[in-house]
């Protein structure tokens, strides 16, 4: 992958970059390491609900790090179950330009069961995790070209990569909305392929930031055979690939990136 952090590449987008201690973070400053400027996306009412550890000013810092790469960096608040916030991120990432990616690395993830999700959180929850996922690869498509000439057929003009879960029981709301969203990210693979997009999902399995305990940690350290948990750049790392030229024909897939996580069960 290209590591030269002065030759610019175009933009991505990623959302959910609100904590240090995340996902969205490793990615952030895995990709302005290769080389992309980056919009950042976060919402602290959230991070506030969750409680988890955070900075004042997490997104702040993890945008001047990615700056020192000599990247261009805009970061930008935005609620995603507001129907407006997808179009306008969007916009926003083209005008820094050009996009070439959307990486969706937030969530709503309130746990509740069968008998006491309430229909406001079911809501919420398919608002922030599968609707808005919708709508940001729905807004990135009006940036795609048309069609593509017969001499650039196969081409990849841009890339949709996707955080998902395997969560069910006792996180309902949580699990069955990153379901929709995995559905949704392979079927913009299928209908925008041939317009260039590359549309992946990635299921990190269990990464500690910030929300397992030490009895939680020990039994995924447990079930997975590479015999220690995830880390926000080991799922950076999967996505860098995505989004270089090497990883161009890899596309509709839900990929599984956990270490082996459970499949010694």
């Amino acid at each position: 992958m290209p590591r030269d952090p002065s030759r610019g590449r175009g933009t991505v987008l990623v959302t959910g970059v609100g904590r240090a201690r995340s996902i969205g973070a490793g990615i952030a400053l895995g990709l302005a390491g290769d080389g992309w400027d980056l919009v950042l996306d976060h919402w602290a009412p959230y991070d506030d609900r969750l409680g988890y550890e955070r900075g004042p000013h997490d997104t702040a810092d993890i945008a001047a790090r990615c700056r020192r790469l000599g990247r261009r960096v805009e970061v930008v608040a935005a609620d995603l179950a507001d129907v407006a916030s997808p179009a306008r991120l969007v916009a926003l990432a083209d005008s820094l330009g050009p996009l070439k990616g959307v990486v969706m690395s937030h969530a709503e993830s309130v746990d509740s069961s069968i008998t006491d999700t309430t229909v406001e959180s079911w809501d919420r929850h398919f608002a922030v995790n599968a609707r808005a996922a919708w709508l940001l690869i729905k807004a990135f498509a009006d940036y795609l070209p048309a069609s593509l000439p017969a001499e650039s057929a196969g081409a990849a003009t841009g890339r949709v990569i996707a955080l998902t879960s395997d969560h069910t029981a006792h996180n309902l709301p949580y699990g069955a909305s990153k379901g929709a969203l995995d559905r949704v990210v392979i079927a913009a693979a299928q209908e925008l392929g041939h317009r260039g997009l590359r549309a992946n999902v990635i299921n990190p399995g269990p990464i500690d930031t910030g929300w397992m305990t030490p009895e939680v940690g020990r039994a995924c350290i447990e079930a997975t055979p590479a015999g220690r948990l995830g880390t926000p750049t080991d799922t950076a790392d999967l996505v860098r690939f995505l989004m270089s030229d090497a990883g161009q024909w890899i596309n509709g897939q839900l990929l599984y990136s956990n270490g082996g996580f459970r499949t010694a069960d």
